[in-house]
């Protein structure tokens, strides 16, 4: 199957020049150092705006600030987290997530990732967590 990168092999190699901005991947064959994003000052694609006319931009009914976020109540990183392992998944499920993970985590992950990783899943839910790490430790003897 062929990469992303396969028309860069010289047999593959279009007659017409591609401008793209993929940087890595599978079958990278020339080295690319300029920036993956446009516009940029570096020299690459660039729109053609006297054929096509001005990119669209965003339309704003008020000033747009550079601010920090503020945060709401509902702001949290394991909320939906929780709320999928407690209220969508039953049993069997999270017994396989379980079982998903600590296979996961005893395929080399070295101590303290394995410290951080038990303490994100009691993040997500306490009984969660606690079981993948007793299997983990179960498994580790």
């Amino acid at each position: 199957m062929p990469g992303a990168n396969d028309n860069q092999l010289p047999v593959n190699e279009p007659v017409s020049a591609v401008n793209s901005y993929s940087m890595d991947g599978a079958m990278r064959y020339r080295k690319v150092s300029d920036p993956v994003y446009a516009p940029n000052s570096k020299g690459g694609p660039q729109a053609d705006t006297s054929r096509y006319g001005e990119p669209a931009g965003w339309h704003a009914d008020g000033d747009m600030v550079h601010a920090a976020y503020v945060l709401h109540a509902e702001d949290d990183d394991w909320g939906q987290g929780c709320t999928l392992v407690r209220a969508v998944m039953d049993d069997a499920a999270r017994d396989r997530l379980v079982g998903n993970l600590a296979s996961h985590l005893l395929d080399g992950v070295i101590e303290p990732v394995l410290e951080r990783a038990f303490e994100y899943w009691r993040n997500v839910d306490e009984d969660l967590g606690l079981r993948v790490e007793e299997e983990v430790r179960a498994k580790q003897s």
